[in-house]
Formats: C-alpha cells, structure tokens, sequence
C-alpha cells in the first residue's frame, strides 16, 4: 500500500527553523520524484521543493530558494524538507507528494503528483 505520511510540523516564530520529514512505504524513494508543496487558507496549493530520488537533482521555487534545502534518505525511505529562517508568509500545510521519475526532471506541478500525504500544520507567528 503506497502511503505518504508527514511530521515535524508546528508553530514556530519568525526568523526559526523547522525539519519536515516524509515517511515513504509501498515503493522505493529511488524510483520516484517527490516534492514538497504547501497551501495557505484561501490559496491554490503551490510547489516548493522537489527531488529526483534516484540522483537527488532538486528544485526549488523563489519563495523556498536560499532558505529550504530538500533532501532524500534512500535506506530509511524518508523525504525532508529543511526550512530555515521562517517567515509569517509560510504558514501553510504542508504536503509531500510523489510521481514516478519518466523525465529525471525534479520540478513538476500538482497535477504530475499520483500521490500524497494528507499535510502536517507550519505557523510562523511574527
């Protein structure tokens, strides 16, 4: 059963740190692509952070550049996300999703994803 499930999630002020983690199970992180998106209340749900799993190529968008680091650990099947230096604006929930790799191309958008976890809370408070 392919399965996404998300943690490290919670309130931190601006200016923190918080590691999200992606449990992976049902398939292999090394045949897959991941990313990382996160949606604001009133919002469309936007990418982030992506990953190729087998090479670990990423991607990342301008509002996670410089601060967010993407990551894969193929033997313990895990996806992170690696925020620094928070702001208010990336309150959201975050989701991890995943496609299988036909392009070697890390970014994709939401539709691409066949998979996702059901998102863990972040609030930034200023």
């Amino acid at each position: 059963q392919v399965q996404l499930v998300e943690s490290g999630g919670g309130l931190v002020q601006a200016g923190g740190s918080l590691r999200l983690s992606c449990a992976v199970s049902g398939f292999s992180v090394d045949y897959y692509a991941f990313g990382w998106f996160r949606q604001a209340p009133g919002n469309e749900r936007e990418g982030v952070a992506f990953i190729v799993g087998r090479d670990g190529s990423t991607d990342y968008t301008e509002s996670a550049l410089g601060r967010f680091t993407i990551s894969a650990d193929k033997a313990k099947n895990l996806v992170y996300l690696q925020m620094n230096d928070l702001e208010p604006e990336d309150t959201a929930v975050y989701y991890c999703a995943a496609r299988p790799v036909t392009d070697g191309i890390p970014g994709a958008g939401v539709g691409a994803h066949e998979y996702w976890g059901l998102g863990t809370q972040v609030t930034v408070s200023s």
